[in-house]
């Protein structure tokens, strides 16, 4: 089997594993490398194989999966390649675009998956290795589920990883979900035997209620497997950070938004991409963001984004078929915001030449902005800097397509918005986390606010979305803290059980 035991490996770690895609794991690996960097210990996250859209790039220009960013802020050191060395971003239902090392490999159909990952879990140990010899200790997150037998044979994210480098693994369940006590024992009891050895421990996340029922049902799960409960999380409902999961794109939180509320539609594409760049909407007070493919609600809404693809042509005829493409004619038309970000920046713009992503010919874009969009095969990482109305604002960018200025449209009614345009109230910039940066947000929300005669106003109170981000971070530290078993965690692993309180 490939990527077995390495025999004699010292790599402390810890390989966090889930029931099931969007259990908790990436959240949970945050909060222990949050926990272990509070004691001084020199952690970093690890993702050997991660397929997700959501993605940031690193100050050395590379590209990761945006979870393994924020790992990587928990830990309080700096975003490398090495700790996602391998990333897949979904173009179609069977075509992924692969990234390795922080840069474009090629793609991967469906049926290559099986016999092309050799080359994948190479690089993987390798990049593993790499961050054992200068760090003390991984914390890993695994991919789906152990449990999918189908894929054991090449496995090198969950069970291939563990065994590889003789790491113990922690499964994650989430019990907000339901049969949270059938799924972690199904789990365990789908392996073979010398897998079932790896795992060490399991951990309920997302709990609500009396916790004195449902140990009952722990104390047998133990009993039957044999692997002991490292703990009960609560449900944290203020908790959201950077998801990698598709499934959590419609689950953006909403302000508590008074009547005068700024009403927000995002359109849920089937290829979105990046659809972080609306978490730092969702936390403006007033801000109600609603997640959507309803022509309604995005006709009703103060402020429509659209965010960006991974199947930019392919998106934009949905767009079509669904309606939302003539809304937002009417709403420029209207003089009602719409926001294009990369993937749909490049939608509203008059033609778009793609060979590279849909290798089909030009096709007519929704022409609101005076851009012409052509795909290149080499791919645009970067982290740039710019201006708008004197405030200033980073970004990143990922992208093929190129943005070109034609004339001017017939209104005459166009400048310059950072890299892209606007035109009446149709925004367009092909960079990333523009909205993160607070007093840019809050001068263009402002304006958003005014053109749609909303009553929404700034909250001067309101924390920094860094500073809101650091809060959930520690929430989740916190919360492991006070409720997991952290001497049984920390001591499956080389550097050995930690105290239960902070230094």
């Amino acid at each position: 089997m490939t990527g077995e035991t390495a025999g004699g490996s010292t790599a402390a770690g810890l390989v966090v594993a889930g029931t099931s895609s969007d259990a908790g794991k990436s959240l949970v690996v945050a909060g222990l490398c949050r926990v272990l960097a509070r004691r001084g210990v020199a952690v970093a996250p690890f993702k050997a194989q991660n397929m997700s859209n959501n993605s940031m790039v690193c100050v050395d220009g590379s590209e990761i999966g945006r979870a393994q960013y924020l790992q990587a802020q928990a830990a309080g050191v700096t975003a490398e390649s090495a700790m996602n060395p391998v990333l897949l971003k979904p173009g179609s239902d069977r075509r992924s675009f692969v990234v390795v090392r922080g840069q474009p490999y090629g793609t991967l159909e469906a049926g290559q998956y099986a016999t092309g990952r050799r080359q994948l879990a190479e690089a993987a140990f390798a990049a593993f290795t790499e961050l054992a010899e200068r760090f003390d200790v991984i914390i890993c997150e695994g991919a789906g589920s152990p449990a999918e037998i189908n894929l054991r044979a090449g496995d090198y994210v969950n069970l291939g990883l563990a065994r590889r480098f003789e790491l113990p693994m922690m499964i994650v369940g989430d019990i907000d979900r339901g049969g949270v006590l059938a799924s972690i024992f199904g789990t365990i009891g789908l392996l073979d035997p010398d897998d079932r050895a790896v795992i060490k421990a399991y951990l309920i996340n997302k709990f609500r209620g009396d916790q004195t029922v449902l140990d009952p049902g722990l104390e047998m799960l133990s009993e039957r497997t044999g692997v002991p409960c490292a703990g009960v999380l609560p449900w944290l409902p203020e908790l959201w950070l950077d998801s990698e999961d598709t499934l959590a794109v419609g689950s953006v939180r909403r302000s508590t938004a008074p009547e005068a509320a700024l009403r927000v539609a995002v359109v849920r594409l089937p290829r979105i991409s990046n659809a972080t760049d609306v978490d730092a909407l969702a936390s403006e007070p007033g801000i109600d963001v609603t997640v959507t493919t309803d022509p309604g609600v995005v006709a009703a809404a103060d402020l429509v984004v659209l965010p960006g693809s991974r199947s930019t042509v392919s998106d934009l005829g949905w767009l079509r078929e669904r309606g939302i493409a003539a809304v937002l004619a009417d709403r420029a038309a209207r003089r009602q915001p719409v926001l294009g970000i990369c993937g749909g920046y490049q939608m509203l713009a008059r033609t778009i030449d793609d060979p590279v992503e849909s290798g089909v010919g030009p096709v007519d874009g929704l022409g609101l902005l005076p851009t012409t969009i052509d795909f290149s095969p080499d791919k645009t990482l970067g982290r740039p800097v710019g201006t708008w109305r004197g405030h200033q604002v980073a970004a990143y960018e990922i992208h093929h397509g190129v943005a070109k200025p034609t004339t001017a449209l017939d209104t005459g009614d166009v400048e310059p918005f950072l890299d892209g345009w606007c035109v009446g109230q149709v925004w367009g910039t092909m960079w990333h986390g523009t909205l993160e940066n607070d007093d840019f947000r809050r001068q263009w929300l402002a304006e958003i606010a005014a053109a749609a005669g909303s009553g929404w106003q700034t909250d001067p109170a309101a924390p920094a979305f860094a500073e809101r981000r650091e809060r959930m971070i520690n929430s989740l530290a916190d919360a492991l803290e006070e409720h997991a078993d952290l001497g049984l965690i920390t001591g499956l692993t080389r550097i050995g059980p930690i105290g239960t309180g902070r230094r």
